[in-house]
């Protein structure tokens, strides 16, 4: 593992961390949904083993990446950018991209501008058309993140916004989720480890005819890049036929099913790890 420290466009200074070799045969850049962070894939690198390099990211405004001077900048446009910069130090000519919820979004925007730059893409639980009832839940408890006094309140905090999308999770599951996307303060207080502001995008993601219509239209843009669709079997942000449709408008796309799981899985489930197993073994030889 290594840490990567890079510039946005605008004067940030951003954060990754890299896995496994610079001379592996793929780079999979993974992207990470609104309120998460690079260590949201941990788990699943774990699982897959050092055969290609994972490099995992801090979106603006997570994690170890600065918060943003200017709040409209939390934007999937603008976080695209920012993967570009990060893509263009490391001298990634050539990457696959995994991209959670919001990362999916940057990748389809990402695999837009750039084409001949992606070997292929995995959507997780994301998809042209979001779901609004998943969308209401999210902010519900995403745009007011109040603290915790203790580690295990804040586990119990995150048990009561996900436990719907985890069955059979148990006590250390979730206190391993917590430790994966809250932080603990200097006065030994807990807090969610992003900026309130970056809740602001969801206000966009409330698509009327017109925005859907034109994110049908980008995912039809991307019928040349190979595409894995990752699906939570009760998932309230990616419905059932909005999925089967991804899949059948795309003439070189897969579409799995993650049993047992809502928004959005966390990668490591097994039918998680062989679709990406096989995705990415393929991919290796394009």
């Amino acid at each position: 593992m290594s840490d990567i420290h890079y510039k946005s466009a605008d004067g940030l200074d951003l954060f990754a961390k890299s896995y496994g070799s610079e001379d592996a045969p793929l780079s999979v850049l993974c992207m990470h949904g609104l309120t998460r962070n690079h260590k949201d894939f941990e788990p699943m690198i774990e699982r897959l083993g050092p055969q290609y390099r994972f490099i995992a990211v801090d979106v603006r405004g997570r994690g170890q990446s600065d918060w943003a001077t200017r709040p409209e900048t939390y934007s999937p446009q603008v976080y695209a950018q920012d993967m570009f910069a990060l893509a263009d130090q490391l001298q990634l000519s050539r990457m696959a991209l995994i991209g959670t919820s919001m990362g999916g979004l940057m990748a389809m925007i990402m695999a837009k501008v750039a084409p001949e730059r992606i070997s292929g893409m995995v959507l997780n639980d994301v998809g042209p058309v979001v779901n609004p009832s998943g969308l209401a839940r999210i902010a519900a408890y995403s745009k007011d993140p109040k603290p915790a006094s203790t580690w295990q309140a804040a586990a119990e905090k995150v048990k009561a916004a996900q436990a719907d999308a985890f069955p059979g999770f148990g006590d250390d599951d979730w206190m391993a989720f917590a430790k994966r996307t809250w932080r603990e303060e200097p006065d030994g207080s807990v807090r969610a480890d992003y900026d309130p502001e970056i809740t602001r995008s969801l206000g966009e993601a409330k698509a009327g005819l017109m925005t859907r219509f034109a994110m049908w239209r980008l995912f039809g843009s991307l019928r040349s890049v190979p595409l894995l669709v990752l699906r939570g079997e009760t998932s309230d942000i990616l419905t059932k036929s909005t999925a089967k449709r991804m899949a059948r408008r795309h003439p070189d796309s897969e579409l799995v099913t993650i049993p047992d799981r809502g928004h959005a899985p966390l990668l490591d489930e097994p039918t998680a790890i062989s679709a990406i197993s096989t995705f990415l073994q393929r991919l290796e030889t394009k």
